[in-house]
């Protein structure tokens, strides 16, 4: 084999590593409504705002943002970043919504349930759509925070653990 065939055959090994796995043409290739299953980190920043309750437990809003890594998914391994924004309600409840932006500006949408916003506490989430390569995607997810550190200020940090989930396109023209 010459240099150039070489060189050539290793553009073309590169030029694959880095096509994105999510990309719609090597989506085409399986069923649109296979699961694929995900796991990751969130570690975010933001600030939280209350106000007294008659039951003497504080409602709160959360304004969040930071990163989204995601790995061990097959065609969705990537980074995003991310913001939410949750409202406790004052008796243990949370409810809040979520967008994660890709590199490409490209987001997934999601509708999250879950305890206040705590250190241990429990999200649950649907993912309820997407722009670009994530539209029409659908699904799930669930994360623990790790910590979360909270300053008189109402300036909030966090990181979550065991971020675990599972997406899929829905079918139809794309």
């Amino acid at each position: 084999m010459t240099r150039a065939a070489i060189t050539c055959a290793s553009c073309a090994i590169v030029a694959l590593a880095l096509t994105p796995a999510g990309d719609p043409a090597l989506r085409a290739q399986e069923p649109p409504t296979s699961w694929r299953a995900f796991d990751g980190n969130w570690s975010a920043s933001g600030s939280r705002q209350t106000i007294p309750t008659e039951i003497g437990r504080p409602a709160a809003v959360a304004h969040l943002s930071g990163a989204v890594v995601l790995s061990n998914g097959t065609g969705i391994a990537a980074g995003f970043t991310a913001e939410a924004i949750g409202f406790d309600d004052g008796t243990s409840e949370t409810t809040g919504r979520a967008v994660w932006t890709d590199s490409a500006g490209d987001r997934i949408f999601s509708a999250f349930r879950g305890g206040p916003l705590q250190t241990g506490r429990r999200i649950t989430a649907t993912i309820t759509g997407g722009t670009g390569r994530w539209a029409r995607v659908t699904g799930e997810y669930e994360l623990t925070w790790q910590y979360v550190v909270s300053a008189e200020a109402g300036d909030l940090q966090g990181r979550s653990v065991d971020l675990r989930g599972r997406l899929r396109w829905a079918e139809g023209p794309r």
